[in-house]
């Protein structure tokens, strides 16, 4: 009888410690749904500078030699920033190259920016390179630091002073159409 009862109390704390952890597990899943819920509605115009903010000076040379400067902005320019193996990325450059094939002014006022080694961004050069005067350099280069790059992909519409007209994770995010 006593074996019984010893078996009981094991079994019933067993059951006890199952469930702390069953709540445990519910109240940590409660906790990354409203996380992701924050990330995906929240955070997407943060991913760089926001309206109303000014580019800092930038100079580099795209990946067919012209030079890309904040000076040298003529008009309303697309600016897109990847990063080869960031699967969003992936996804959103169609709608990037769809844009920006429809941009006013051509490939002139749009800039891609590819941050990787040489190497690695191959393919997103080519893809990019049709509609888009590209600039291939390392994760927290100058254009991205010029930009506040805080993630990727991020996009932007900067007017010929420098100023961010509209910034974010998602196409969408630059509400400003695109007649010209």
């Amino acid at each position: 009888m006593a074996y019984l009862a010893a078996a009981v109390v094991v079994v019933g704390m067993i059951a006890l410690l199952n469930l702390i952890l069953a709540f445990g597990l519910i109240k940590r899943l409660r906790e990354h749904t409203a996380r992701l819920a924050v990330l995906e509605a929240g955070h997407s115009s943060q991913i760089m500078l926001g309206a109303g903010e000014s580019v800092q000076p930038f100079q580099a040379v795209a990946e067919d030699g012209a030079a890309v400067t904040r000076d040298g902005l003529t008009g309303r320019t697309l600016v897109g920033f990847f990063s080869p193996g960031c699967e969003p990325c992936r996804e959103r450059m169609p709608h990037f190259i769809r844009y920006a094939a429809e941009h006013p002014g051509g490939r002139d006022r749009v800039i891609a920016v590819v941050a990787s080694e040489p190497a690695a961004a191959a393919e997103y050069v080519a893809a990019l390179t049709p509609v888009a005067r590209v600039v291939v350099e390392s994760d927290g280069g100058p254009l991205g630091v010029a930009f506040g790059v805080q993630g990727f992909p991020a996009f932007g519409l900067v007017d010929e002073s420098g100023v961010v007209v509209a910034s974010g994770s998602m196409m969408d995010d630059l509400f400003v159409p695109v007649a010209g």
